[in-house]
């Protein structure tokens, strides 16, 4: 995300808080009331996002993660690509005889 878009999202923060408050306002409650429930909405909004970023920090489910996955599995791909077909043949034989240790051994 870049830093403009952070701006963008705090300032449309403020303004959703100042249009609760006044829609509060319109609806008829005094101003300290207005004021409350407008900033009980931010807060309430708040500990949802927190909710949702904690869930996905625990479950390894963000973008970071996600993006280092791809480029993992791509520079993988790419070491495999590289490899003689005598290399290659060698790997799966060293592939197929560490599963033969752990069949054994399991």
């Amino acid at each position: 995300m870049r830093r403009i878009d952070v701006i963008g999202i705090g300032i449309g923060i403020f303004a959703i808080g100042g249009i609760a408050y006044l829609v509060f306002r319109q609806v008829g409650l005094d101003d300290i009331t207005a004021g409350i429930w407008s900033q009980v909405l931010l807060v309430g909004g708040l500990i949802v996002w927190l909710i949702t970023y904690l869930t996905r920090a625990f479950t390894q489910n963000m973008t970071l993660n996600q993006q280092l996955k791809d480029y993992e599995d791509a520079v993988l791909q790419k070491r495999l690509e590289e490899l003689t077909p005598e290399e290659l043949e060698k790997l799966q034989s060293e592939v197929e005889l560490e599963r033969q240790k752990t069949k054994d051994k399991g």
